[in-house]
């Protein structure tokens, strides 16, 4: 079997390795009979994989104990209307930083609820670069602060993140959870969609301190309060059981190669290869987000012309490459590299790069 150069921004990679395993243990999952698709989520052996993939989570992230590990459904898109539902108060705006199309999807959602503000935007450089630190303004009696660490529309990034002190700093993940060490403590709640570094869709992670996950208001149904998840250790309703499998062999595969530091180090190293291939092409390709914000999981570029670049997908497709196509909100191309794309993939990819200048330059 050929595998294809996966560079899908999401459904994404899923290690090899992990989806083989998933294969032998498809049918009967530890001499049960069954699949853990058919079996009770209240049963010890389902319980036993739910509990593993939290402490793995709390381990590979550094995750402290005063933190809990939620395993929700519905994707970020319904944490951007749950997070405002519970942590929104009368009279404390929600302060947001606007960097893209997911953000501007947060701060849609929030206004629904209450009173949000702008905490810094770079919509007017098209959403190519994020802010500075020091360009984040925070009212000092905002209920939380509101960021998207990596946009994968635009191929942007943060690479630091700020002390917003009493303020709690939220942080939506979903492209970049798991790529680089963090330190968690700066964060009051931070999601993730898994269908990018996780896993399969299904399943969304929510790492969230302990005093946002209790008394949130009981005017929000049940299914849409943190703390009806943190009491009943996200088995509160039946889980997205096989996604949640998944991800804990990702997060085993991810222990396995050494941990999140050498799984940045190994983002880094094959992302700068295609990076270099835009770089190095005198002007032929164009990296589209500034150099100070470029994304380590989404690399947007542009060729001279449309016509080249749907020559370039099409080129791309008969050599195997898939997902290379730009989002259709902006056009252009992008390549996703999370955590699973193996360093080959990247390798050819920047190899195809050089070969379809020389063709076409």
């Amino acid at each position: 079997m050929t595998r294809a150069y996966n560079f899908n921004a999401g459904p994404a990679a899923i290690p090899l390795e992990v989806l083989q395993q998933a294969q032998e243990q498809f049918v009967d999952f530890q001499g049960a009979g069954m699949s853990i698709m058919e079996m009770s989520h209240r049963g010890a052996i389902y319980e036993g994989v739910h509990n593993e993939a939290q402490s793995l989570m709390r381990e590979l992230f550094g995750i402290p104990d005063n933190y809990h590990v939620l395993f929700l459904q519905g994707g970020a898109s319904t944490q951007f209307a749950m997070l405002p539902m519970n942590l929104l108060q009368s009279g404390k705006p929600a302060a947001y930083v606007q960097t893209g199309a997911w953000a501007d999807k947060a701060i849609k959602e929030a206004k629904l609820i209450g009173e949000t503000v702008i905490a810094a935007s770079t919509a007017s450089d098209n959403y190519m670069r994020v802010p500075e630190l020091s360009e984040i303004q925070v009212p000092a009696n905002a209920s939380y602060v509101h960021m998207t660490s990596n946009e994968t529309i635009g191929g942007t990034q943060f690479q630091s993140f700020p002390a917003t002190g009493d303020v709690p700093l939220v942080a939506d993940m979903s492209s970049d959870i798991l790529s680089r060490p963090i330190d968690i403590s700066k964060f009051g709640v931070i999601y993730a969609g898994a269908q990018k570094n996780l896993g399969p869709s299904g399943v969304t992670v929510v790492i969230i301190r302990d005093d946002l996950a209790k008394d949130n208001p009981k005017t929000i149904p049940a299914m849409f309060r943190y703390e009806t998840h943190a009491k009943s250790n996200s088995l509160y309703n039946t889980p997205p059981s096989f996604s949640i499998y998944m991800m804990n062999l990702v997060l085993k595969w991810i222990k396995a190669k050494g941990g999140v530091a050498q799984i940045e180090q190994f983002n880094r190293d094959k992302t700068k290869l295609i990076y270099d291939a835009i770089d190095g092409s005198g002007g032929f390709y164009t990296g589209c987000a500034q150099p100070q914000s470029r994304s380590v999981m989404n690399i947007t570029f542009r060729l001279g012309s449309e016509e080249l670049e749907k020559q370039f997908i099409k080129e791309s497709e008969k050599e195997g490459f898939v997902g290379l196509k730009g989002h259709r909100d902006v056009g252009g191309l992008r390549a996703s590299t999370y955590n699973a794309v193996p360093l080959e993939s990247c390798q050819a990819l920047a190899q195809f790069m050089v070969d379809f200048q020389k063709r076409n330059g």
